[in-house]
């Protein structure tokens, strides 16, 4: 089966069929979601955090994401994988971030970019996708913009902010972006950006009225527990299970009971013997 397409992403947004996304970033969260039958996996700067161990995403360089995203699509055949365009590589001098982008396709194998922001961005997105490339937009709280925001906070929820939300919207659609994420968006204004977009819009903290949600693969499995957003569902709580696993392997190893002899190997006695023999 060969890999979904922004057709087929389109498809769905105009059958009413709720899009599911979710981040991985190594070659076992790739494999897990595939198989779980996630259509779009994001290779997202999120890695900066529950990968790298930062506290946000703004080490993250393009290398390091060409490098992930070229494990995720190395072992997936069917997902859309989406590659994230870290921090100060997808600016205003489409020049640049034409570049930038053209390296996340060849040398990642990304099926499209991702890029933050909204209006002033526009016009870098249109000459991206006039280029060839499938590019997702990402308005509402641009997690690489942190700072501006004064921390992670919901955008959009006074009059003008909405407007300029739902103006951004509009224009990265028209810019030729296939899909858009918005992201600590209230529900409300999220259903309307919705309403009035043909492209589907991604939700992250924006409510069920988005065409989809995406994730971060170890929110929902417990096994990143520095916060845990009010807009993440746990799943399941592998990460205390992992630990719980660990503790007792250090405790068996401790103890002279691993490893028993299933776990060992042996050989010819004659051969041992006669080493020891030789050692006397």
């Amino acid at each position: 089966m060969a890999r979904l397409t922004i057709l087929d992403i389109q498809a769905m947004k105009d059958k009413n069929e709720k899009i599911s996304v979710m981040t991985a970033y190594d070659a076992v969260s790739a494999r897990f979601a595939e198989a779980a039958g996630i259509p779009l996996l994001l290779v997202g700067d999120t890695l900066g955090m529950v990968i790298q161990g930062h506290n946000s995403t703004i080490p993250v360089t393009l290398d390091h994401m060409i490098y992930h995203t070229q494990i995720v699509s190395r072992v997936t055949t069917k997902s859309f994988i989406i590659g994230d365009m870290p921090f100060m590589t997808a600016t205003t001098d489409a020049h640049d971030t034409l570049k930038n982008a053209a390296r996340l396709m060849q040398e990642g194998g990304a099926s499209c970019v991702k890029l933050e922001g909204g209006e002033f961005i526009a016009p870098t997105i249109a000459k991206i996708v006039q280029a060839g490339i499938p590019v997702m937009a990402h308005i509402g709280l641009t997690p690489q913009s942190v700072g501006q925001f004064g921390g992670f906070k919901v955008q959009g929820r006074d009059l003008g902010r909405a407007k300029q939300l739902l103006a951004d919207a509009k224009a990265v659609q028209e810019a030729g972006a296939f899909a858009v994420v918005l992201e600590l968006v209230p529900t409300p204004l999220a259903t309307l950006i919705t309403e009035q977009l043909h492209i589907p819009t991604i939700g992250i903290g924006a409510g069920v009225g988005c065409s989809g949600q995406v994730q971060v693969f170890h929110d929902v499995l417990g096994l990143f527990d520095a916060f845990i957003p009010r807009h993440t569902k746990r799943y399941a709580e592998i990460g205390k299970m992992i630990q719980e696993a660990l503790a007792q392997y250090h405790a068996d190893v401790g103890a002279g009971q691993f490893p028993t002899d299933a776990n060992s190997f042996g050989m010819d006695e004659t051969v041992i013997n006669q080493l020891r023999d030789e050692l006397r």
